[in-house]
């Protein structure tokens, strides 16, 4: 059994917990299929995700993240990767000044050929530098 796999299994008992709802197959199937447009689950099927055996497609995760009022990152990776996303988003913003944006918008406007020089030129100076 996939490690992985286990993990979703139990983000999703979690969440199934968290919002009211028994973490059961049964219980699952009936909750998934009333939201699911596509080909309905099977009571074996939805235990083998409970389970950890298998995961569900990512058409299959928006829907039951959309049930269980969690985003679907959550359900699918955990609160590492949205915290890890979150602290990486917070060191970068609080070491930008409005000077620095300004000069990484002008670089995203430029062609990319310019911006490949402009790259090595900054690359050149933060070896030069130490940095």
């Amino acid at each position: 059994m996939s490690n992985a796999k286990q993990q979703f299994a139990n983000r999703l008992r979690d969440a199934m917990v968290a919002s009211g709802h028994e973490p059961k197959p049964a219980v699952l199937e009936r909750e998934f299929n009333t939201r699911h447009w596509g080909k309905p689950m099977t009571l074996h099927g939805v235990r083998r995700w409970l389970l950890g055996e298998t995961m569900p497609s990512h058409a299959k995760i928006l829907v039951l993240a959309k049930w269980l009022s969690i985003s679907p990152e959550q359900l699918n990776f955990g609160d590492e990767v949205t915290n890890s996303i979150k602290e990486r988003k917070a060191r970068w913003d609080s070491g930008i000044g409005y000077d620095e944006r300004e000069i990484f918008d002008a670089f995203l406007k430029l062609p990319l050929p310019q911006r490949k020089v402009v790259r090595e030129v900054i690359l050149t100076f933060a070896k030069a530098y130490g940095g």
